[in-house]
């Protein structure tokens, strides 16, 4: 058995730790103006005019089953869905706002099809749920609200209360965790400092303005086996280093214990679909980034930006494809994996992975 010991969690990551590799969806409006999913914040956009993409919004193309399909022949386990990025738009029928897929052209609750979709594959299903919202009228204007640079923002802020913002998050979650059956994990997205260069008027985000602890415990009332990351600010199942490779194994800052943790990358650079994005990342970058997180003990959790249309961008495809090539023999070396016990040394320009219960080593040249 490997003698690596992680801090206890609430929920179960029993199976996320077997699993290893999963999808995340970030889908939403944004992939209407296919420029990044912050544009909405990056271009300032006013409602008035980012409410285009809400009136056009119409996802012709969108079949969950061959999503579901490429994720499993690629080899994820589980794949997490934003059911409202940062944007507010909600990808479910929720009975808190109007501005909700259901309202659109498409009609559907998307993430009902995905959920069911996915299980039917049988994928274990997370959901993102973005803690920001630049859509909701509670949410205060800060450093990343597009109407930061608005000359009556501070005005504006006045009759923004983010008690009943708190509460409307809670209500969601809620929704999220009652109405499409088992879920197995919870991914909040983020809590962030004011920066020095802000007016003195705003503020950054945290657990206390997120009443986080309320947040929390509703979830777990009603999952409690849920994985949950510590993206409120509060401490739980699971730690997410976005965009760069750790060089060694997570551990708590405080504790030095070790973490059950989750790389979150992209095929390119943006998570959201980017028609231009040209860093589209190789065929070897891909696997060795898979290796890499798997021999420090960590998951790789790698995400699609589907297009307004509803399908996978063929460079997308083409990367999921890498993932299914490589997968198909040599997934016994990232299933039930994690690092090697420290007498095992790996030669330069190698990575070792070796089986949980320790009857096997993997050498990745």
């Amino acid at each position: 058995m490997s003698s690596y010991v992680t801090r206890k969690t609430p929920g179960n990551t029993e199976w996320f730790v077997h699993d290893r590799f999963g999808m995340f969806i970030h889908w939403g409006l944004y992939s209407l103006p296919a420029r990044h999913e912050w544009v909405k914040s990056r271009e300032c956009i006013s409602e008035e005019k980012y409410d285009k993409y809400f009136k056009y919004f119409n996802p012709d193309l969108f079949d969950a089953r061959e999503w579901a399909r490429k994720a499993k022949e690629a080899g994820m386990k589980y794949a997490v869905f934003t059911a409202k990025h940062h944007e507010g738009f909600c990808m479910f029928d929720t009975k808190y706002t109007d501005y909700k897929c259901t309202n659109t052209p498409a009609g559907r609750d998307l993430v009902r099809e995905f959920t069911d979709a996915f299980r039917a594959e049988g994928l274990r299903i997370g959901f993102y749920y973005s803690l920001i919202d630049w859509h909701h009228p509670d949410f205060p204007i800060d450093h990343y609200h597009p109407r930061r640079n608005d000359k009556d923002a501070k005005e504006q802020n006045k009759s923004r209360d983010m008690k009943k913002y708190a509460k409307y998050m809670r209500d969601q979650v809620t929704e999220l965790l009652t109405n499409y059956g088992k879920i197995d994990i919870l991914w909040f997205d983020f809590s962030y400092s004011k920066p020095a260069t802000a007016p003195e008027w705003m503020s950054g985000k945290g657990k206390d303005d997120w009443e986080a602890e309320e947040l929390i415990k509703t979830a777990r009332s009603l999952q409690p086996e849920i994985i949950i990351n510590n993206r409120t600010q509060i401490d739980q199942d699971l730690w997410t280093p976005e965009q760069y490779q750790p060089q060694e194994w997570v551990r708590h800052p405080e504790t030095g214990e070790l973490v059950v943790w989750e790389a979150c990358q992209t095929f390119s650079g943006s998570w959201g679909y980017h028609r231009d994005e040209q860093t589209w990342k190789s065929p070897q970058m891909l696997i060795e980034m898979l290796v890499n997180t798997v021999s420090m003990g960590g998951n790789l959790l790698m995400n699609v930006g589907p297009t307004s249309r509803g399908y996978f961008d063929y460079r997308a495809e083409n990367a999921l494809r890498v993932y299914a090539d490589w997968m198909k023999c040599n997934s016994r070396s990232i299933y039930g994996c994690t690092m090697a016990e420290p007498e095992f040394k790996a030669p330069f320009g190698c990575r070792l992975t070796q089986s949980q219960d320790g009857k096997r080593l993997y050498i990745h040249l």
